[in-house]
């Protein structure tokens, strides 16, 4: 992050740590490009959060079921898609897309948890992404807290920041090696012009022992810690402006199985506490089951089936929903599962077939029925939609 800082006649400028350490405590008023206005740092005291404010980490739940704002959800996605440009020819000119998402619809409520769950490239990163703005979508609108941020300019942009974040999956990645965890941590407060100095430290203290690490960590480097630890700094400053909502890219895939329980249990935790909302990315159904209330499948760009949690593992009904259930381990031997083993290559996405992507995969007899079919979601029950089509859900009645 670079600042410029004028005071009197000089400029300072230089990046965060160093601009900081030149002007001093209490000298933060002329930084250029920073929100003003924004709520004092005492207001973001852990433990004094929008749940005890709505009746305390029980009315959490509730409010998921509810939607946020009487009853509407906390966030709405319309018919969101995301073409990136594939270039070629001389003059490198579009020649066709890679269409990473197309056409996803889909709301999360407050205090819920939505998994997203979908073989390696479907596209459930790159929807994460458009959700908190990292990449400008090529069509549909994002919908959050009742507003459109879906063309939004970023200085609009910046306060909805401090309720939209996102955990990334690889946490060495994620964090500014040069930076210390102090700087990391304390960085969110300065963007928004929160606090004196004193009182950011105050706030990183908090944060290190909300998310299980010692306060004297903060003068340590990203690459001095564990890949768990890492993941829980990454955590810790996902939830330093007490956000609404959290993007998780696969926040635990990278890590050892014993690891994983224990960030899973500190998300789960602070859900409670805060009363955030997750979208939980992930392509492991055991960890998603664990952690979701609703569970979205997706597949080449497109959402296949959503419904809640139970009703996905006890009864799904589109065919690679089942696929993927059970591939599922059972820790039994002596226990033998009815395996429906995935056959074919996943088709491009930069020349998707047409009609239903997932038959023409498997090669089924009725495809051809599906070419020209629209396959929307159909609710088929309440709660539970699937995309309804002759060669993967052959019990449903065809859309009329």
């Amino acid at each position: 992050m670079f600042f410029r800082r004028r005071t009197g006649g000089r400029s300072v400028s230089g990046k965060t740590g160093a601009v900081f350490s030149v002007i001093g405590d209490g000298d933060e008023e002329g930084l250029i490009g920073v929100e003003r206005g924004a709520p004092d740092l005492e207001k973001l005291a852990l433990g004094v959060s929008r749940v005890a404010a709505a009746g305390g980490p029980a009315a959490a739940p509730e409010a998921a079921r509810s939607g946020a704002n009487g009853g509407k959800p906390l966030l709405e996605i319309e018919n969101l898609r995301m073409h990136f440009p594939v270039k070629g020819g001389v003059f490198l000119r579009p020649v066709a897309a890679c269409k990473a998402v197309d056409g996803i619809s889909l709301t999360i409520g407050a205090g819920e948890t939505l998994g997203l769950v979908g073989e390696s490239g479907c596209g459930k990163s790159t929807l994460g992404k458009c959700i908190v703005r990292l990449l400008s979508p090529t069509s549909g609108k994002v919908v959050f807290d009742e507003r459109d941020i879906t063309t939004m300019p970023r200085k609009r942009l910046l306060p909805l920041r401090r309720d939209l974040q996102m955990v990334f999956q690889d946490p060495a990645e994620s964090l500014n090696s040069r930076h210390t965890v102090g700087d990391i941590l304390g960085e969110p407060f300065i963007i928004h012009r929160m606090g004196t100095r004193a009182e950011r430290q105050r706030r990183v203290d908090e944060l290190l022992e909300k998310v299980g690490l010692d306060p004297g960590v903060k003068v340590r480097f990203p690459f001095e810690f564990s890949g768990g630890q890492r993941q829980r700094i990454g955590i810790a400053r996902a939830i330093a402006l007490n956000p609404k909502l959290i993007v998780c890219d696969e926040p635990v895939s990278a890590l050892d199985v014993s690891v994983q329980s224990q960030v899973l249990n500190l998300m789960m935790e602070l859900q409670r506490e805060l009363g955030l909302s997750y979208l939980f990315i992930a392509h492991d159904l055991a960890v998603v089951k664990h952690v979701s209330d609703r569970v979205a499948i997706m597949y080449l760009g497109k959402i296949v089936e959503m419904a809640d949690a139970d009703t996905i593992y006890r009864s799904p009904l589109h065919a690679y929903t089942k696929a993927l259930i059970s591939a599922i381990p059972v820790p039994d031997p002596t226990i033998r599962r009815d395996r429906h083993l995935l056959e074919g290559d996943v088709p491009s996405p930069i020349d998707p077939p047409e009609g239903c992507a997932f038959g023409h995969r498997m090669g089924h007899p009725r495809w051809k029925e599906s070419v020209g079919m629209d396959l929307a979601l159909r609710e088929v029950a309440p709660g539970h939609w699937v995309q309804a089509c002759p060669c993967c859900t052959e019990g449903l009645a065809s859309p009329e």
